[in-house]
């Protein structure tokens, strides 16, 4: 596989970024007065933000509060946030094996960006601001062989790029529900995907 390019998820993929995320929200709440749960919010990461926003908020000020807590976010949430395990070790297997790595994330890019740069993951490229199908525009941009996601939408979105989609069950999705919404394999963590991507790779050398 010459052309090896895997993209990657951000939250509960690569990276825990509950505990930071959740902080924002509570500064958003201290901020604004408005509400919001956050342990429930970060339970649930994934979709959009203003999907998530458009719970706690009314619609007339959805944008406003996505405005702010985008403004928080470089302070509240990039230190807290951890690699999840087998992070690092996938995207460096990748690497190893000659190929490329990418992000492809709901988040915007230059947030996404943060997270990276902060943890020392040598990502080659990134997409952001993207969900569900409308990740596989810029996989198929970035010629990805494999997409791997926690969530039941990165399945999606592998299966619109027509690429096999890896499940890795360390978000809201568990294993049944990511196998259910097509993934070609399910791993409880990145600390499986080495040996699983040099199965990928030699069953295509076989082919």
């Amino acid at each position: 596989m010459s052309s090896l390019m895997v993209g990657f998820d951000l939250d509960m993929t690569l990276v825990d970024s509950r505990p930071g995320i959740a902080a924002c929200y509570r500064a958003l709440t201290a901020r604004t007065g408005v509400p919001v749960d956050a342990e429930l919010a970060v339970s649930r990461l994934g979709p959009p933000l203003r999907t998530e926003i458009a719970h706690w908020f009314p619609p007339e000020q959805v944008e406003e509060a996505v405005t702010s807590f985008r403004e928080l976010y470089p302070a509240y949430a990039i230190t807290p946030t951890v690699p999840l395990p087998g992070a690092r070790e996938a995207v460096d297997t990748v690497h190893a094996r000659g190929g490329r790595t990418m992000v492809v994330t709901s988040k915007i890019g230059r947030l996404a960006r943060l997270h990276l740069d902060h943890l020392g993951l040598p990502v080659d490229e990134l997409a952001g601001d993207l969900f569900a199908e409308e990740k596989a525009a810029a996989l198929r941009a970035h010629g990805a062989t494999l997409y791997v996601g926690d969530h039941v939408a990165d399945m999606v979105a592998a299966a619109t790029a027509g690429v096999p989609g890896i499940g890795v069950a360390t978000g809201p999705c568990d294993r049944d529900a990511l196998r259910d919404a097509g993934a070609y394999l399910v791993l409880d963590d990145l600390t499986g995907f080495p040996a699983a991507l040099d199965r990928i790779i030699g069953l295509a050398l076989e082919q």
